[in-house]
């Protein structure tokens, strides 16, 4: 017997098993897209989505903050990108909040403990180097996060994973703008 032969005999076939997609499929109606196969990772995964959604709801705040206080000859091409960054951020605000429900959870936009669940800081810099500075940590901190949340998740949930991936993407692009503010 040939090496290929032996290895094709090894080789375990990738085939749907057809009775458990149904029997997980019907149960638990009321859990919506979330099926058996979650395991018990939901809950956790539910959590770092809210630590997630509160360091977005943070940044909104940060960008809104510089946006609106940016002063300087540089300040209004910078200040119009913070304002850029708020409104993604809040659309990814929007894309976490959303799948949190999907999942079951509660999205937790309580602003007595938004900061302490925020992974980012809040900034009141007033110089437009610091805000500059101050952001780029921020989205540093966003981008270490969403990778060692995409770590964690694995193949636990594609779906989240796939749309963590997609935010650390966005993260990295503010970042790399940041820095070449930074250098101006």
């Amino acid at each position: 017997m040939t090496n290929e032969v032996a290895q094709d005999k090894s080789r375990q076939r990738l085939v749907l098993d057809q009775a458990a997609i149904e029997k997980a499929a019907s149960q638990s109606l009321d859990d919506g897209a979330v099926t058996p196969g979650y395991g018990p990772w939901r809950d956790d995964i539910v959590q770092l989505l809210n630590g997630a959604l509160a360091t977005e709801l943070v940044c909104v705040l940060r960008y809104k903050r510089h946006y609106y206080t940016a002063h300087g000859v540089s300040s209004p091409a910078i200040a119009d990108e913070f304002l850029v960054h708020a409104n993604e951020e809040s659309a990814h605000a929007d894309r976490i909040a959303e799948r949190i429900v999907q999942l079951g959870g509660d999205p937790d936009f309580n602003p007595r403990t938004l900061q302490d669940r925020s992974h980012a800081g809040y900034d009141d810099s007033t110089e437009l180097q610091a805000m500059v500075r101050a952001n780029l940590i921020a989205e540093r901190i966003a981008i270490e996060s969403y990778r060692q949340m995409i770590n964690l998740i694995g193949d636990k949930d594609p779906t989240t994973r796939r749309m963590l991936e997609e935010i650390l993407s966005d993260e990295e692009e503010h970042a790399d703008e940041l820095k070449d503010w930074l250098g101006n």
